[in-house]
């Protein structure tokens, strides 16, 4: 049955004059050895290069997950991630710009509001901005302070470029091509229907989802969205395992054997490979289950929506242990920077470091529902 809907998906996508799933995802591994020979360029300026920027636009990438009445794609979630792996592959700062950026055409509490005529009244300081030097619009995080005196609620507010400053402070050790530098709102307005309720998006009543009514509409924003924040890591290990076979297969150690004959190298790529089948295998199952409730007009169960991120969260963890142990088989000439190895290794180091990353916490509160605790996560 998936395969006959796939296909159909994909005749419906050839049909409307839009390329199918299979081709933006070929188009995505198309561009892995030039986003390979560009990384070290982007580390250097801190910023992905704008040559990515505008091949990611050519090959139609940010219009995977817009809905087709903007003109997008409207595809599924498996396609999404499968570019965001093969980006990956090539240069992990893309795939985690591409996972931020890319899902908020799907979206559509560092800051303050208070409410006004016909919308509300933002100012903040907004860290971590990812690629804010490429786009055109901010979507910012903020708690709307009531006048009644009750508890603030959290809203998300969509801000054009005129109307904030970025400012460049991403001097790091990792993930520096992400240009995630900082954003500055001072006491601006933002209209009403340019924001939205965290609430609402927790319990899937976001106003776009009204008219925007396909399955893929009906998801919750935090499984997309702390999966684009960890799917990344998942195709820079297996960018970084793809890069330690061929290493291996030339080189000879000091003692004077072959890499591609060591036992424990051996070990190290079979336990690494299977290590990214099994967790693929889990991120495009745990989407195709809550596509199921979707399609039904259900809401994932509490307990799931937990495991699901928990299961997100633990990638980062188990990919930063894998490619440190990769690293440590590539001996001292690891360290060349003409050698990917050191570089991914910061990379997913970085990238772990990221609040959605932080996987003892969520499996403490999906461990803590199991109990019949309180769940206070809303980014679920």
């Amino acid at each position: 049955m998936a395969v006959a809907d796939t296909t159909l998906d994909a005749a419906r996508q050839v049909a409307s004059g839009a390329p199918a799933p299979a081709e933006i995802i070929a188009r995505a591994r198309a561009l892995i050895p030039a986003l390979t020979k560009r990384s070290l360029e982007g580390r250097r300026q801190r910023s992905v290069p704008d040559e990515t920027i505008a091949d990611m636009q050519r090959a139609g990438f940010f219009r995977v997950l817009q809905p087709k009445r903007w003109g997008g794609y409207e595809m599924d979630l498996h396609t999404f991630y499968e570019v965001q792996l093969a980006l990956a592959e090539g240069d992990m700062s893309t795939a985690w710009i591409y996972g931020v950026s890319g899902v908020h055409p799907w979206f559509m509490a560092a800051g303050k509001a208070t409410g006004a005529e016909g919308g509300f009244r933002l100012s903040g300081h907004w860290r971590y901005a990812s690629c804010c030097d490429h786009c055109d619009w901010a979507l910012l995080g903020a708690l709307v302070v009531k006048g009644d005196g009750g508890p603030p609620e959290g809203r998300v507010f969509l801000v054009p470029r005129s109307d904030y400053e970025s400012v460049d402070t991403w001097q790091v050790s990792g993930l520096q091509g992400t240009g995630s530098w900082d954003v500055i709102v001072e006491d601006v307005f933002v209209p009403v229907y340019r924001t939205q309720s965290m609430l609402d998006n927790f319990l899937l009543k976001g106003p776009g989802q009204v008219l925007n009514t396909a399955s893929l509409y009906r998801l919750p924003f935090g499984q997309i969205f702390v999966r684009g924040i960890s799917t990344a890591a998942l195709g820079a290990l297996q960018g970084m395992l793809n890069a330690l076979v061929d290493y291996s297969k030339t080189r000879v150690t000091r003692a004077g054997g072959r890499s591609a004959e060591n036992p424990f190298v051996q070990l190290l790529c079979a336990e690494t490979a299977a290590a990214i089948d099994e967790m693929k295998s889990v991120l495009h199952r745990n989407f195709g289950n809550l596509h199921t409730y979707a399609k039904r007009g259900e809401t994932p169960p509490l307990e799931e929506r937990l495991q699901y991120k928990f299961q997100s969260t633990a990638v980062t963890e188990r990919c930063t242990l894998l490619a440190a142990r990769i690293f440590k088989a590539t001996g001292a000439a690891g360290l060349s920077e003409d050698l990917p190895f050191g570089g991914i290794l910061a990379d997913l180091m970085a990238g772990r470091q990221h609040i959605s990353n932080q996987y003892e916490f969520v499996g403490s509160s999906w461990g803590g529902v199991m109990f019949g605790l309180e769940n206070k996560d809303l980014m679920i």
